[in-house]
């Protein structure tokens, strides 16, 4: 280590996994790296992967114990891009607290803590911006030539670069579907300096961002993200019950209604949810909704809440803020 990096250690003493931070992203090269932290995403990798090695300079793997082969498949995807050499894959060998009760309860400088996992993992990033980035997360063609933008762009400049992104349930090939009622915007795009380290918050973790990083906020139909019908898209929680019970966890409960109504086969239950079929002359329902159906979406392409049925019932029945007053408890 030198005086241009920060040292993190670990409460197990395996210093093969201490986390060397830079200081200073400006010290950095230029450029974006991509860090993923993957586990079992072989299946997806294939749609995620090519996007990501035409948007941004360099892709981090970070495989945490896959037993489906997703390290090799990363590996193949890069080979037949053409870009193998910018790739790393890596490994982190360890568990990882699960969002929610077991992430509080770790502490926050043991490798089995989600902010230890990702401090280690963005530390392979060697180029002055890091880009969060998960294993299910595919970019349009529009999303792509963004991302590439930025790359240039953020040279001269220190920000934060925050995007919407659209979960799509993935049910076959040919049919998936597309929630429009949820909006999930997070940051995704950190300068890699001492400033901008992952700490332990509520259920997970979050990076740190100073007061002087400008804040930019990307438009939407840029990025899906991929969630099979066949699968438990929820294993990295400790479990449902967290889901709605306080404001910052309201997401996930939408997310898991949704999936569970369509797994189940009760999609005419559910609002703001729209059947997308693939056409024949199209190999795979992910290449349609990404190259095809979503660029020719009118923006915006979440329904803003004002605009959803039942909405102006909702606002007649809420009593007056006098009401309220009067009514509340002293």
């Amino acid at each position: 280590m030198t005086d241009n990096h920060l040292l993190l250690s670990n409460l197990e003493e395996l210093h093969d996994f201490d986390v060397s931070w830079p200081r200073d992203f400006r010290a950095q090269k230029p450029g974006v790296t991509s860090v993923l932290r993957v586990k079992n995403e072989a299946r997806s990798l294939p749609w995620v992967l090519p996007p990501l090695f035409e948007a941004v300079q360099h892709v981090v793997v970070v495989d945490n114990q896959s037993d489906d082969g997703t390290p090799d498949v990363a590996r193949r995807v890069a080979e037949e891009s053409g870009a193998a050499d910018r790739l790393t894959v890596t490994a982190y060998p360890f568990d990882v607290s699960r969002c929610g009760a077991e992430h509080l309860a770790t502490p926050e400088a043991s490798v089995h803590n989600l902010a230890y996992f990702y401090n280690w993992s963005f530390a392979h990033v060697d180029t002055a911006y890091s880009m969060k980035w998960d294993g299910d997360m595919v970019l349009t063609r529009e999303g792509i030539e963004t991302y590439a933008d930025l790359s240039w762009q953020l040279e001269s400049v220190e920000a934060v670069i925050a995007m919407p992104r659209h979960p799509l349930f993935v049910e076959s090939d040919r049919v998936a579907y597309l929630d429009v009622y949820m909006i999930n915007v997070e940051e995704y795009v950190f300068p890699m300096g001492e400033a901008y380290r992952h700490v332990k918050a509520y259920e997970w973790e979050m990076r740190m961002v100073p007061r002087q990083a400008r804040r930019v906020r990307l438009p939407e139909g840029l990025c899906v993200e991929l969630k099979y019908l066949d699968s438990d898209e929820f294993d990295h929680w400790v479990g449902p019950d967290a889901f709605g019970a306080t404001p910052r966890t309201m997401r996930k409960l939408r997310e898991w209604e949704v999936f569970h109504a369509l797994k189940e086969g009760r999609a005419d239950e559910i609002e703001g949810v729209v059947r997308i079929e693939a056409p024949a002359d199209y190999d795979h329902v992910i290449t349609y909704v990404t190259q095809s159906w979503l660029p020719r979406q009118q923006r915006p392409i979440t329904v803003p809440v004002d605009q959803r049925p039942g909405f102006a019932e909702e606002l007649t029945s809420v009593p007056k803020a006098a009401d309220k007053a009067s009514a509340a408890p002293r």
